[in-house]
C-alpha cells in the first residue's frame, strides 16, 4: 500500500458514531476489483453482520452489495453503541474473508454521519433509495428492478425473516426498530451479577 492510500479520510469526533446514530458506510474493494461477490460471499457476509450487530447494538436497515463496493446503514439501539468499534470487528472479519480469495478491502471506509434533519423518516427512506437504486445506476436491474437485485438485504438482530420491498414496506422495519430501542432489548442484567452483589 502506498502513502497516498494509507492517508486517512477526515472523521468526526467519536461521540458522532455512538448511540442511536445512523451512519452510511461504503467499504470499496482495494483497486475497485470484481469478481468476489457471489451467493456464498453474501451469505457469510450476512453472518458476520450478525454477530456485529448482536455484539455492538446495532441494526442494518439496509445493505447493498456491489460488484467493487459496499453499502451499509446502520443506526444504534442502545447509548452503549459504537459504530466505530462495530465497522472496526466487521472489516477485519470480511478481509479474513476476502483475502482467502484473492481481495481486500482499502484501507478505510467512507462514512457519511446522518444529521438530525437527516434522520426524519422521509430522509431516511430516500437514503435507503438511494442505496436501493445503486445497481440500476450501474446497469445490473433495469429501471425500477433494484428489488429483484440479489446482494441488497436488511438485517435487524432477532429478526431473521426481515425482507426489504414486501408489501409492509419500510413501516415493519422502522416498527421493528423502535421497538429494540424502546426495551433495549441487548441490556438485560446478567443474574450472575445481580447475585454477587447481594
Amino acid at each position: 500500500m502506498n502513502q497516498d492510500t494509507q492517508k486517512r479520510l477526515k472523521r468526526l469526533p467519536p461521540e458522532c458514531y455512538r448511540g442511536l446514530a445512523w451512519v452510511h458506510w461504503i467499504l470499496t474493494i482495494e483497486g475497485r476489483r470484481v469478481g468476489w461477490l457471489d451467493a456464498r460471499f453474501l451469505y457469510k457476509f450476512r453472518e458476520l453482520l450478525t454477530h456485529v450487530s448482536f455484539r455492538d447494538q446495532i441494526a442494518c436497515p439496509i445493505f447493498c452489495l456491489m460488484p467493487d463496493h459496499m453499502h451499509l446503514l446502520w443506526c444504534g439501539l442502545a447509548e452503549g453503541a459504537d459504530q466505530r468499534i462495530a465497522m472496526k470487528r466487521l472489516r477485519k472479519d470480511t478481509n479474513d474473508c476476502l483475502k482467502r480469495i484473492g481481495y481486500e478491502l482499502q484501507f478505510q471506509p467512507f462514512d457519511h454521519v446522518l444529521r438530525e434533519d437527516e434522520r426524519e423518516l422521509s430522509m431516511l427512506e430516500t437514503v435507503m433509495e438511494y442505496i436501493a437504486r445503486n445497481p440500476e445506476r450501474k446497469g445490473l436491474v433495469p429501471i425500477d428492478g433494484f428489488a429483484s437485485y440479489p446482494y441488497t438485504g436488511c438485517l435487524i438482530p432477532g429478526y431473521p425473516q426481515m425482507r426489504l420491498f414486501q408489501p409492509k414496506g419500510w413501516g415493519e422495519v422502522w416498527r421493528t426498530i423502535a421497538f429494540l430501542k424502546r426495551n433495549q432489548c441487548f441490556r438485560v442484567p446478567d443474574p450472575k451479577r445481580l447475585t454477587s452483589k447481594s
